[in-house]
């Protein structure tokens, strides 16, 4: 393999950036991270060529809160947020390993480390170049590794390769090997730890776990029947099997399994379902004489019903063993509870696990965009009774157009989220588990069903398609006449941005009910002045004077008490506008009783995702979501960037709350969060106070990133962030340890929805 590879260089460091050095030692010196952007600038002796790299990591020794670094790649115009690579590090041997492909000829490199402050250990690093095939050649590898690690997974791998090569020859079994190889977790994030790894130490269960799980669930204090509904039509045998076979295998055993033939013309259902209803009285079955579609068959499933709950099946899916036990438990810790909705993932013919879907709490934003609920999802018998169980006309999206209707009549704590794998969806030929772009009916259900629930609602909302997308655009009402907004603006000079900002408004804004206050905090540039004075004439443009010290929270509550508007807008000086919508479609969220801080989607100018959220507790206190996506081919975790969701916070770069909330929570805080996180905690005390944030794509905005505040570089300052760090930490303990919209299978270390190693939800009570 040598000639597939180049001498190794060894690279040095310079730390530039919230780093100190504590002590130089003979194998590895000791570095603090002392703010929240440290850097390293790489020597480079040559530039590097695009191409397949292997760095090394060389004395390394770190927590958790180093093992996601990113590097930037600067290709002779310097660094930008839209050239970096987040590497995955993993230890290889005894030393530290990332893989990474640079895009372009690289003049310089920088490498940060992560945010969370502490101390580790870090020499040099070496940098080699690979080729693709090497590269390709040790994922295949790796692939084949983690594929035959059991004797079932070893069969499986074999018998699948087997057709391949009798169907394709080998030409189309290498297609297939890098395909998989390629979706197994090393490809775009090199080292990036894969699902199946997870699912082996944190997801697998033994036979003694199954059977203290069984023991445990005997000694249940509540003992609910839940009647696992499954309606069924021409399901092939092995599958229908197997998913019976997951109710039998139940921990939790006070089940009924309630099936509703659709009039299948395949003899096999038939006889299967005979024999296990023979078989086992918990298994009750009802032959339609007539096919009339799922909604119909669920209904007659419905009729037969005991239980005081309902869990929903499809009839080629398969529950996981502890599903019931689990929903048992949290009907125990929430007795409140009406609807309970689990994570999934999906699985193949061949019974390999793939694309989890691990989904937040109750997200009422999320929920009109799309039915993440989908499995399991498990319901009060008492409540599809009263509404009338399934309707029909709705088929393809008949369990969303249920949840719609329930939900109308519930409050958001009866809804339940259990942050596990409790289902497998079956990924078969012509299911929309297998892709998102079949079955065009159930779309067009959904959206009917949607259409409905905002017509029952009454609120004046619409719905329409999002284009190319399997997802919905649930569009609120502006009041009539338009609410007064007031755009905030502080600056200090920087006259060219707040130029900028300020004409984009003016030219592109379609809402027009708005005043513009531009706060001076101590401009002395004569073009700036010239500016202002500039702006004088025009009638809905104030410029108010703060001529004290710096404090973005006092700027801004100053600003509010001078407003006029009922609702405030807290806009940064380097904002520009890209849709002319943006303002009409934050309003119409802010103006929602139910809604407090409401955020836009915001790009760097290299049309990379800067803002579409935040997330608290990852890097210690707060991150953004999505961060570095690209804004046209990048869709975000399971559509999340194209979606409107309920969030924990929003940036105070682009915020729109009600004047009113924003007085009553107490505004931003000017004594301890003078500058970092106070948008954060804004956000917070909105949802203490009992209110919903929600971030939009529907409003997109640019954001060059606090270019006039300069960065943490002097001690003063970075005594100031370490004390608003630690203030958050101490607020909001609670919160930061658990955000509601961040899956508690997700890492801390990184706000992009990397799976944690370990997870952090609640372990299995036994």
């Amino acid at each position: 393999m040598q000639h597939f590879l180049r001498r190794e260089q060894r690279l040095s460091l310079s730390g530039v950036n919230d780093l100190h050095l504590i002590s130089k030692g003979e194998k590895a010196d000791e570095w603090e991270i002392i703010g929240n952007d440290p850097q390293f600038l790489v020597d480079l002796t040559e530039p590097l060529l695009p191409g397949m790299y292997r760095m090394r990591l060389l004395g390394f020794s770190a927590d958790d809160a180093l093992m996601s670094p990113v590097l930037y790649f600067d290709r002779g115009e310097g660094f930008s947020e839209g050239d970096t690579i987040s590497l995955r590090i993993r230890k290889i041997g005894a030393s530290y390993q990332a893989a990474f492909e640079l895009p372009a000829v690289t003049s310089r490199l920088r490498f940060d480390p992560g945010v969370t402050p502490g101390t580790f250990l870090l020499k040099d690093v070496t940098l080699r170049r690979i080729s693709s095939s090497f590269h390709r050649l040790r994922r295949i590898v790796s692939t084949a590794s983690n594929r035959m690690d059991t004797p079932r997974k070893a069969w499986n791998t074999a018998s699948r390769s087997l057709d391949i090569l009798r169907a394709e020859g080998v030409s189309g079994l290498m297609k297939e090997v890098e395909r998989v190889s390629s979706s197994d977790g090393d490809n775009s994030s090199p080292g990036q730890r894969t699902y199946e790894e997870w699912i082996r130490l944190y997801d697998s269960f033994s036979p003694d776990d199954l059977r203290a799980m069984r023991d445990a669930a005997e000694k249940l204090e509540i003992q609910p029947l839940i009647s696992v509904v499954m309606p069924t039509y021409n399901p092939p045998e092995n599958l229908l099997v197997e998913a019976i076979e997951s109710v039998r295998a139940q921990v939790y055993s006070n089940w009924q399994l309630c099936i509703a033939d659709d009039c299948s013309t395949d003899p096999h259902v038939r006889e299967v379902l005979t024999r296990y209803m023979q078989l086992d009285d918990r298994i009750c079955v009802t032959f339609r004489e007539t096919n009339g579609h799922i909604s119909a068959a669920s209904n007659s499933a419905l009729e037969i019903v005991r239980g005081e709950w309902i869990a929903l099946l499809d009839h080629d899916d398969i529950l996981r063993p502890h599903a019931l036990y689990e929903i048992v438990q949290e009907i125990a810790r929430h007795p409140e509870s009406a609807l309970i909705y689990s994570d999934e993932d999906k699985i193949s013919e061949a019974g390999d696990r793939f694309d989890p879907f691990f989904k937040p709490d109750f997200s009422l934003e999320l929920l009109r965009s799309q039915n993440y609920f989908n499995h399991l999802t498990v319901h009060k018998t008492d409540n599809i009774r009263r509404i009338g169980g399934w309707r029909k006309g709705y088929e393809g999206s008949q369990d969303y157009d249920l949840n719609l209707r329930l939900i109308e009549g519930l409050h958001p704590d009866q809804i339940r989220h259990i942050p596990k794998i409790l289902y497998h969806w079956r990924a078969v030929a012509g299911s929309t588990a297998a892709s998102g772009s079949e079955k065009s009916y159930a779309y067009d259900a959904g959206f009917r069903a949607l259409k409905d629930h905002a017509a029952r609602i009454g609120e004046g909302a619409d719905v329409v398609p999002i284009e190319n997308l399997p997802f919905y655009n649930y569009r609120y009402a502006v009041p009539t006449p338009a609410p007064l907004v007031s755009l905030i603006i502080p600056t200090r000079d920087k006259v060219e941005l707040v130029r900028g900002c300020v004409s984009s408004i003016l030219e592109k804004t379609e809402y027009k009910n708005y005043e513009i206050i531009i706060v001076d905090n101590g401009s002395v540039e004569p073009e700036t002045k010239e500016y202002f004075e500039s702006l004088q004439s025009i009638e809905n443009i104030h410029i108010i004077d703060y001529d004290k010290p710096f404090n973005y929270s006092a700027i801004n509550n100053y600003a509010v008490q001078h407003s006029n508007g009922t609702i405030v807008g807290l806009i940064n000086n380097d904002i520009e506008v890209i849709s002319p919508g943006w303002l009409t479609e934050m309003v119409s969220l802010a103006v929602q009783p139910s809604i407090g801080c409401v955020g836009a989607k915001l790009y760097y100018g290299n049309d990379t995702v800067q803002h579409a959220g935040v997330v608290v507790g990852v890097g210690g206190v707060a991150n953004h979501f999505h961060l570095g996506a690209k804004r046209y081919s990048d869709f975000g975790y399971f559509g999340r960037l194209r979606v409107r969701s309920n969030v924990t916070a929003v940036t105070g770069a682009c915020l729109l709350i009600d004047k009113r909330k924003y007085l009553d929570i107490g505004g931003l805080d000017e004594t301890n969060l003078k500058v970092a996180f106070n948008d954060v905690d804004l956000c917070l005390k909105s949802l203490e106070a009992g209110y919903l944030n929600v971030v939009t794509p529907f409003a997109e905005l640019y954001h060059l990133e606090s270019v006039s505040r300069g960065a943490e570089d002097t001690p003063e300052k970075k005594l100031r962030f370490s004390s608003e760090v630690e203030f958050m930490k101490l607020r909001w303990k609670d919160k930061l340890n658990n955000d509601a919209y961040y899956n508690l299978n997700f890492s801390l270390d990184s706000p992009d929805f990397s799976l944690a190693f370990p997870p952090r939800v609640r372990a299995i009570i036994l």
